[in-house]
């Protein structure tokens, strides 16, 4: 049986994902859509195909939207603030204020006191499952329903899949980044009222107006600081058929990059580690905002993201794709 009929003739394409079957694998990606008959191009490829309409963004920004983890970490990251407001309301004044100037003491003085302290509880952990989720299950889910390898016989270029997942992936993951401390902003404000902003460990104060576009920095900061998971969670997707193996390998880089931060004995080494300069954005709400290691923070994620990325797409274009 050759290609063209394996996707048009007697066996179609598994339901995918998404619960959607053949036509979502093959017929909805653009590229063939209807009979293949009369003679090929000029170039050999069947007449009406064109490699660059193949899995438009908005058809896989759709398959990805409905899947079901998707819809549960949105949720959880929109649930999150409000949880946490409750909490401070439960706990009001069992909490120690005037002097205390940690993160978790200042959180109640107003709206962006709160964002900034969801986003540092958040930010080491549950925003990196959720870009680990995103970026680890794009291409190893497909494996793992048995779709992959119909996706590839409509046919989507390989560099073209990868680099459409990738693209759909990292503006789900962006999206996630956003959402949370936009959300802790808006709930905080709410419930704590929208003052000036005091400075963790010194306590001094800081106009809200002046914080607010910083404030925006920190969010863009965080979100490189997690394209070291996302790319590895990539890699792991291409090369495994297990899309929990890809997320568990991906968040289990950040679960061993900070216990080695804590080893005092590597000295400058632990610069170059994915999470030492995680909390380097909390320079930026000084009175006097320091942005050094930002930079620093930004050169490490972003060259160790390339180079994962690259091995990601190497590994795609020589793996023998069976599911």
């Amino acid at each position: 049986m050759t290609r063209g009929e394996t996707v048009n003739g007697s066996a179609p394409a598994p339901a995918g994902p998404d619960g959607v079957g053949g036509a979502d694998g093959v017929g909805g990606l653009g590229g063939l859509g209807g009979s293949t008959a009369g003679p090929p191009a000029a170039d050999g490829s069947a007449r009406g195909y064109a490699a660059r309409r193949t899995l438009p963004l908005a058809v896989e920004a759709v398959r990805q939207l409905r899947r079901r983890r998707t819809m549960v970490m949105f949720g959880l990251l929109l649930a999150l603030p409000w949880v946490l407001v409750v909490a401070f309301e439960l706990g009001a004044g069992s909490g120690r204020r005037g002097a205390a100037t940690r993160v978790s003491d200042l959180a109640t003085e107003g709206g962006l006191n709160f964002a900034a302290f969801a986003l540092s509880v958040s930010a080491s952990f549950l925003l990196a499952v959720a870009v680990a989720l995103f970026c680890g299950d794009t291409v190893a889910g497909e494996a793992n329903w048995s779709s992959l390898r119909y996706l590839l016989a409509a046919p989507v270029p390989r560099d073209r899949l990868l680099r459409q997942k990738l693209i759909v992936a990292m503006g789900y993951s962006t999206a996630a980044v956003v959402c949370l401390p936009a959300m802790a902003l808006l709930a905080g404000t709410l419930a704590f009222g929208w003052h000036d902003v005091r400075v963790p460990g010194t306590g001094e104060t800081v106009a809200a107006a002046d914080v607010l576009p910083r404030f925006g920095v920190v969010v863009g900061y965080v979100l490189v600081s997690q394209l070291v998971v996302a790319a590895l969670a990539f890699l792991l997707s291409v090369s495994t058929d297990s899309p929990l193996g890809a997320v568990g390998g991906a968040v289990g880089l950040v679960i061993v990059s900070t216990i080695l931060q804590a080893v005092e004995a590597l000295g400058a080494l632990r610069e170059f580690l994915p999470t030492f300069w995680s909390t380097a954005w909390m320079d930026a709400l000084a009175p006097q905002p320091d942005y050094g290691g930002m930079v620093k923070g930004v050169a490490v994620s972003v060259s160790y993201s390339l180079v994962l990325v690259a091995f990601a797409f190497r590994r795609f274009r020589r793996k023998d794709v069976v599911s």
